[in-house]
């Protein structure tokens, strides 16, 4: 099953959600900007993570430099 997720980033924390190729919801969480907590709550689910996109106005750089490292 192929998943996507989407994560709305602020500037000391952000929302992920996690849904199949169908759009239904398979995780959502509130997380804090922290690199641990981020990749945590994505690694249950990276085997099947099709694709990752990120909102943000300004701090996304470190995020998605997390991201890239591991595979996302």
């Amino acid at each position: 099953m192929k998943l996507y997720t989407g994560i709305d980033l602020h500037s000391n924390n952000n929302y992920m959600g996690i849904m199949d190729h169908r759009g239904r919801k398979v995780f959502s969480r509130k997380n804090t900007n922290d690199s641990e907590a981020v990749l945590e709550a994505l690694a249950p689910y990276q085997d099947a993570m099709e694709g990752v996109v990120v909102e943000s106005t300004f701090n996304w750089y470190w995020l998605v430099d997390l991201l890239m490292e591991p595979g996302y």
